[in-house]
């Protein structure tokens, strides 16, 4: 073990509860492969780096392809570099449940994003075989490729792949942050992109599709519970807006006579903050990206444009969303005279996870003495694509401070274990489903 090695490892098992170490799953043995796979693409801030499409993501997938084996599973690839390790089921002709995640991380990001759904997996998977456990049905854990999307600034490129969703035009189209063509960059782990082009799977063989994640946010920590239940995955809906008033000089320009495009666009930020709430509570809307023209100090803002982040876990309820945030911006035109201009460039639809998913899940968190909590999901995962085609469900694990894509990202091991002991229950009672 490396120095890092042993520090991660020895921090993961310093608070850790071993009672939650039963029924075959082992709280030493995930903080010892969380641990491993820290130690690739280890940055100098103790963070994570593997970018989707890299040696150092292969060599990820290679530890836990590894791993899967030990567990008895049967390993395959498919062209876009997804890795399912499958068990057969006592009846292996009927629908396959699969559990799983990604193992690429942003930058410098943590050691749990992503690789906890991996290893949650796979360690129902250990457990069963440490038991004698065999399911009725056929299990598989995947590893999807690229779901952070930090090299292409796209993102949840396997799980598109896999149920065919790519669009190929686009995706070759794609430069990377060295200026590399997409073709080019999938070279580097052994694929083409004439295959990757004809990977799809038959989502028939897939009866349901559930993954474990971090929150990535603070609720189930002032919950004071170690995991929740995902209700639906927001999908963005973002508008490029652009507020064009009339440059001008600062200096001899009466305050009266002004068509202030920074000054129309600020009435219109502050407004939409306030919007989300009077839809619903888990709408939410965001502006994170201004540019201001000509931008001199001592020149009246002649253009401003803005874009706007908008989400809801429902379509319909996003779509109110949208008319709103667009009605103020003209309301503003109107009384400044400042042309409000808008242009949807990105639009992802959300996902709703199903009350009888959900119900489910309550049930096993309520077998294991878990008070079932409910939340929603403002950021994107692989089951909000797969969701889209296979009826998915999620759970999160409590995050320390709500920190999340960067090294001190953190959950602590008692809820990861509480959290795949309700995977385990949740996957075992869908066996008679």
């Amino acid at each position: 073990m490396g120095e890092i090695y042993i520090g991660l490892y020895e921090k993961l098992l310093e608070s850790y509860n071993d009672q939650f170490s039963v029924n075959g799953i082992s709280g030493e043995r995930l903080a010892e492969r969380l641990s491993i796979l820290a130690n690739i693409g280890l940055t100098e801030d103790n963070g994570s780096r593997r970018p989707g499409f890299s040696t150092l993501e292969r060599e990820a997938k290679d530890r836990v392809i590894e791993w899967m084996q030990e567990a008895g599973l049967a390993v395959s690839e498919d062209g876009a570099g997804n890795i399912f390790g499958r068990l057969e089921g006592k009846d292996s002709k009927k629908a396959a449940i699969m559990s799983g995640s990604h193992v690429d991380t942003v930058p410098n990001g943590g050691h749990f994003d992503g690789t906890i759904g991996v290893l949650s997996a796979l360690e129902v998977a250990q457990a069963w075989k440490d038991t004698g456990y065999v399911p009725e049905k056929p299990y598989e854990v995947v590893i999807f490729t690229d779901e952070e999307g930090s090299r292409f600034n796209g993102g949840l490129t396997g799980s598109e792949a896999m149920v065919g969703d790519t669009d190929m035009e686009k995706t070759l189209l794609r430069k990377d942050y060295d200026d590399r063509l997409f073709e080019e960059v999938i070279q580097d782990v052994g694929l083409t992109a004439q295959v990757y082009s004809e990977t799809g799977r038959d989502l028939d063989e897939i009866e349901t599709f559930v993954e474990v994640h971090i929150e990535q946010g603070k609720k189930l920590e002032k919950a004071g519970l170690p995991c929740g239940i995902v209700t639906g995955i927001a999908g963005p809906y973002w508008l490029k807006v652009t507020f064009e008033g009339l440059a001008g000089h600062a200096g001899n320009t009466p305050m009266d006579d002004r068509k202030d495009a920074l000054v129309a666009a600020s009435e219109f930020i502050q407004k939409i903050s306030t919007l989300p709430r009077t839809i619903n509570d888990t709408a939410v809307a965001t502006v994170g990206n201004i540019q201001v023209k000509p931008n001199g100090t001592n020149v009246i803002p002649g253009e401003v444009i803005l874009f706007v982040d908008i989400r809801d876990i429902r379509f319909d309820s996003r779509t109110e969303l949208v008319e709103k945030i667009v009605k103020t911006g003209e309301k503003i035109q109107e009384h400044t005279g400042v042309k409000f201009m808008h242009q949807n460039v990105h639009d992802v639809a959300p996902v709703p996870i199903s009350e009888k998913r959900q119900e489910r899940l309550a049930q096993s968190m309520t077998r294991l003495g878990i008070e079932p909590y409910y939340l929603s999901s403002g950021a994107g995962h692989d089951a909000m694509i797969v969701g889209r085609h296979i009826p998915s469900a999620m759970l999160f694990v409590k995050s320390k401070d709500g920190i999340s894509h960067n090294p001190k990202e953190w959950s602590d091991l008692s809820d990861c274990i509480q959290t795949i002991q309700v995977l385990k229950d949740y996957i075992e009672k869908l066996q008679v489903v």
